[in-house]
């Protein structure tokens, strides 16, 4: 059994990759199960949701959460990592007003179709872009829809001394930072590259919550751990809630459909605070499940032709 089970949010440093921070958690919580949702590139910091235990069913569903970011974006050069880690490719002289610079960033804001990077991890007949990369080959990548809902210049005070700005951005799953930040330069005209990058979001997930790997072995030790391991019903917390019968534990804990008769209906310790409408019982409704004692069993989806919520993610483990 799995001695940690849910999501902790991790604050990144510079300098580890996503798999250096599971590396390590690994061995501060001794367990293998640990998987996180979203690479960060080496020098970006910031929010690395981690899932742990029956968390880790949760990973594929955290990657696709919108996430949020603040990036410093230097014009005027061009480099083959489109980040300022990489070689430099070209430099230019910059002669960017910044209305010119609101302007050309608010044109990315929206769908557009974004070419990635060849320094990423995305796969081409089964070998990583960054892999060919590093072999001095560039092969063509299909663009990938993305949708960026904001960009908010925070600051363009040194714009005139060193060519630089910081932006916020909200944007959807695959989006490159570093990929926008090229965009923006080659539509300036003079080139750029991003210079720093933080997440500060990913999903319900914030930067203020974020714990640095050194906390969670203080934690470790003195026994507070489990104050920042969300639950994984967290995610789920915009679903209804139910609670089935005592009788029908046994099928819950072996993760079996229940039907409609199983929940508690009559409660008169509030215990279901739920309003059974008939829109709960539409075909393919989601609800978050527990027992009587508030032990959480997972997400189960109504099925309206056999009249039976099923079992969608199962997150109960027997001690």
């Amino acid at each position: 059994m799995n001695k940690y089970n849910g999501l902790i949010n991790i604050y990144k440093e510079t300098g580890f990759t996503s798999n250096d921070v599971v590396a390590k958690l690994r061995g501060i919580l001794h367990q293998k199960k640990i998987g996180h949702t979203g690479t960060l590139d080496p020098d970006a910091t910031g929010v690395l949701v981690v899932c742990l235990g029956t968390g880790t069913k949760l990973v594929e569903m955290l990657t696709d959460h919108d996430k949020e970011y603040i990036a410093v974006c230097k014009l005027g050069v061009t480099t083959d990592t489109q980040d300022m880690s990489g070689t430099v490719l070209e430099e230019a002289d910059v002669h960017v007003t910044r209305a010119q610079l609101h302007e050309a960033v608010q044109a990315f804001v929206g769908e557009y179709d974004q070419i990635p990077p060849m320094y990423s991890a995305i796969k081409q007949n089964g070998k990583k872009l960054y892999e060919l990369a590093r072999e001095g080959i560039e092969v063509e990548r299909k663009p990938r829809r993305v949708n960026i809902s904001a960009i908010t210049i925070l600051d363009d005070s040194n714009l005139d001394k060193d060519n630089t700005f910081v932006m916020e951005v909200k944007c959807s799953k695959g989006t490159y930072i570093r990929t926008l930040c090229h965009d923006i330069g080659l539509r300036l005209g003079c080139g750029a590259a991003m210079q720093n990058l933080m997440r500060t979001r990913v999903g319900a997930f914030a930067l203020d919550s974020a714990v640095k790997l050194s906390q969670v072995e203080e934690m470790r030790d003195n026994g507070t751990l489990d104050s920042i391991i969300q639950s994984p019903e967290y995610i789920f917390k915009d679903l209804d809630k139910i609670h089935v019968k005592e009788s029908c534990r046994l099928l819950l804990e072996n993760g079996n459909s229940f039907r409609r008769d199983n929940i508690i209906n009559e409660d008169p310790d509030g215990v279901n605070d739920t309003e059974y409408t008939d829109e709960m019982f539409v075909d393919g409704n989601m609800v978050r499940v527990y027992a009587q004692d508030e032990t959480f069993f997972g997400i189960y989806k109504y099925d309206a032709r056999t009249r039976q919520f099923k079992v969608d993610k199962f997150f109960f483990e027997k001690n």
